[in-house]
């Protein structure tokens, strides 16, 4: 058993990381390393396990035995409690330069256990311009144990100047046999059910998880594949696109809310709201004010990333739901991600013609790019519903 035991469909991908974590050792004992670099780039669409792989990469840099998967030091990365181990994941729309000039400085200490102090970017294709051009600088001039994990979904998404001076690390979409057996072995899946997941995430793992574990998660990509059926008029299609913004919203208030309260109430406690004794009062000490908008804005920014991600993974349900009718359309001999939903795709794809599939599927990515530009997501998905329609 390694820690890469876990990266699903990832046999190329795993082979470098091996290979480099091996020559790992030679830099410390002051060999060549030619497999080792001080920054990498894990590339791969959503769900491929960038992250995971990343994490796993970690873990057999700072083990004794290259990722042996179950000593203290594997351990403790993989539950993410290392000293040696930073990782960032970008809560909000973006991060911005001056956590990445904070993250920098963090990043220069030395190692306190392990061979390497490691940076896990998760996201990092959210980082802004400004940001970039920061975090440029500390890859071109990295101190010499420190090594940088950069996670996005494509190369192009990080300025070149950084690709450049990563080495890339490609993840690919797993096959549905084998993220259903994952989930048959480590989740005690049924059969049927990992595979109705497998087939419906079109290889993204987490979400194929949720697929088989979460009854709710069932109930709304039902809500989100029935939509077609009902865009039969302009009042159908405003009170679906209504629908879809406003289930967004509530998973984002449901998903915030609890964390807001803590981190608002440990933020007026560090301040000293409610603190007595001599020179203290009540509410907020000096500074205490401004600390807690730039909170507030944090947790905007927040829910806002949380409520366009939910969108987000809607709209490519939708996708996946026309490639089927286009696929049915061309007679391809290709597996049908929506394959529980046969009949409805058959009477699309009866009912209309290849260019209009393509035309509403241009129609929804459209709708995506205008939401990552801040368009009102109610005009957008309203003008996306219209669309649709036949």
């Amino acid at each position: 058993m390694t820690v890469f035991d876990d990266l699903v469909g990832q046999d190329q991908a795993t082979a470098v990381l091996t290979r480099a974590a091996a020559a790992a050792g030679e830099v410390i004992g002051g060999g060549r390393g030619a497999g080792m670099t001080h920054a990498w780039l894990f590339t791969g669409p959503p769900g491929s396990g960038r992250e995971e792989a990343a994490r796993a990469f970690t873990a057999a840099l700072l083990c004794p035995d290259a990722g042996c998967g179950h000593c203290d030091q594997c351990h403790q990365v993989l539950i993410g409690s290392h000293p040696d181990l930073e990782s960032v994941r970008p809560e909000g729309l973006s991060y911005s330069v001056k956590q990445t000039r904070e993250l920098i400085l963090r990043a220069a200490g030395a190692p306190t256990q392990g061979r390497w102090r490691v940076i896990l970017f998760e996201d990092a294709d959210r980082a802004t311009e400004s940001a970039a051009n920061a975090l440029l600088k500390a890859i071109e001039e990295p101190p010499p144990r420190t090594v940088w994990l950069l996670c996005a979904p494509a190369p192009d998404d990080l300025m070149v100047t950084i690709r450049s001076r990563c080495r890339q690390v490609t993840l690919t979409t797993p096959a549905t046999e084998a993220v259903a057996h994952v989930l048959a072995t480590s989740d005690s899946v049924p059969p049927d059910l990992a595979r109705f997941a497998a087939r419906a995430a079109q290889g993204h793992i987490s979400r194929a998880r949720a697929l088989a574990l979460d009854e709710g998660a069932r109930t709304r990509r039902e809500a989100v594949l029935g939509i077609p059926r009902t865009l039969t008029g302009v009042g159908e299609c405003v009170a679906a696109a209504e629908r879809l913004v406003k289930t967004a919203e509530e998973e984002a208030a449901a998903a915030t809310a609890a964390l807001n309260d803590n981190e608002t109430s440990e933020l007026r406690r560090i301040y000293g709201e409610g603190s007595t004794g001599k020179g203290l009062n009540r509410g907020l000490v000096r500074g205490g004010a401004g600390a807690l908008k730039e909170l507030e804005d944090r947790q905007k920014s927040r829910a806002t990333r949380i409520k366009r991600d939910s969108l987000d993974s809607a709209l490519l349900e939708l996708v996946s739901y026309y490639r089927d009718v286009l696929a049915m359309q061309f007679g391809a001999a290709v597996e049908l991600a929506n394959d529980d939903l046969r009949f409805d795709l058959d009477q699309l794809a009866k009912a209309s013609t290849p260019e209009e599939t393509l035309r509403r599927i241009d129609a929804i990515m459209q709708c995506r790019e205008r939401l990552a530009a801040n368009v009102n997501p109610q005009i957008a998905v309203e003008a996306m519903m219209l669309a649709l329609r036949p």
